[in-house]
């Protein structure tokens, strides 16, 4: 049986239940830490916010707005949830792109109890009607809700009780200026090192009733991408696999097995990540090449090549973004078990990422 086809049958499997993705889901919240000691990994983070949450239950006052920014998958959508926790008080969830009219924000922000806290995820794709009105919303806590229009329209100011923002995205430099001034507290969340994953894995193991060794967790985090998320999805399909073929338990050549069924190589580039690597050396001699072009060569969207893979593949080391164009790294060359370019051809690399 090839790989693909091994990947075809435990994915059949690991569905047969009517209410699996149901299961997964709730495995999914399940393994999201409740309380800000039980968060692993972003020591400086943990330690800010914890002073933050502190001071402003000391004071008895809602804590200043909090922005978290980062790549998707390091725990931003927890802490805002553990802030909720550690205050004691409920937590309203939304999204940037729903808030498409100011008065779709007005209305969760007129709901808001005393000291609740207020999610906003991908708060970058906010509409400008809906983020000028938050500005008074976080500063005054007033919104101004229009009535009428042209020039007979009339604002009318309603109170809203005081609530503690967080707003998380994953590129903080498309905020303006105004609305990240507004934040009296902001923390950017790293990668995790390999180390931090095993700890987040051996955690997960133990709630999902998975027996996991050492070097099993090792060979999961070694190929996760520094990503809490991809870890516990990782882990989940390792569980699979362990369940079907072997005797449930995860160790170093299961897990291996495992995830080379599923296509996840030994630096966890997936099957577009890898795709995007060969047309870039292949096709391409290296580069550079353009991003539209790239990503025709792989059938994929410009903007899901840009977004989805080359984020990992630039801090791996293995393509770099010059004013030419993506151009591959001898890290990129010597992984698909090429010989890289000599000295002369590598050199203006070196010179547009010095």
């Amino acid at each position: 049986m090839s790989e693909q086809d091994e990947a075809a049958e435990l994915a059949r499997l690991s569905l047969a239940r009517p209410d699996a993705s149901e299961t997964e889901r709730l495995q999914e919240a399940a393994l999201r830490p409740k309380r800000l000691e039980e968060f692993v990994g972003q020591e400086r983070v943990r330690e800010q916010l914890s002073l933050v949450l502190e001071s402003a239950i000391r004071r008895q006052r809602p804590p200043d707005h909090v922005l978290l920014s980062g790549a998707p998958g390091l725990g931003k959508t927890s802490l805002a949830m553990i802030i909720a926790a550690e205050l004691g008080t409920g937590i309203r969830i939304t999204s940037g792109p729903a808030l498409e009219r100011a008065g779709d924000l007005a209305a969760i922000v007129s709901q808001l109890a005393e000291g609740e806290v207020l999610f906003i995820d991908e708060i970058h794709r906010i509409s400008r009607p809906a983020e000028e009105l938050l500005y008074v919303a976080m500063e005054d806590f007033r919104v101004d809700v229009i009535v009428g229009k042209g020039p007979g329209a009339t604002a009318i100011p309603l109170e809203v009780a005081p609530f503690t923002l967080v707003g998380a995205t994953t590129r903080s430099g498309l905020l303006t200026g105004p609305l990240r001034d507004r934040f009296g507290f902001t923390a950017h969340m790293e990668p995790y090192s390999t180390e931090e994953l095993e700890r987040v894995l051996h955690r997960s193991a133990g709630l999902l009733g998975v027996p996991l060794d050492p070097g099993g967790a090792a060979e999961i985090a070694g190929r996760s991408r520094g990503t809490p998320r991809i870890a516990n999805r990782l882990l989940r399909r390792v569980r699979d696999y362990a369940e079907v073929r072997r005797d449930g338990s995860v160790d170093q050549p299961t897990a291996a097995a495992a995830l080379a069924v599923y296509d996840v190589d030994e630096l966890g580039l997936d099957r577009l990540d890898k795709a995007v690597l060969d047309a870039l050396v292949r096709r391409f001699g290296g580069g550079p090449v353009g991003l539209s072009t790239l990503a025709v060569a792989v059938a994929e969207e410009p903007e899901t090549v840009e977004e989805v893979c080359e984020p990992f593949l630039v801090r791996s080391g293995l393509i770099a973004r010059t004013p030419r164009g993506r151009v591959a790294t001898p890290a990129a060359w010597r992984h698909l078990g090429l010989r890289p370019p000599g000295p002369v051809d590598v050199l203006p690399l070196d010179l547009d990422t010095a």
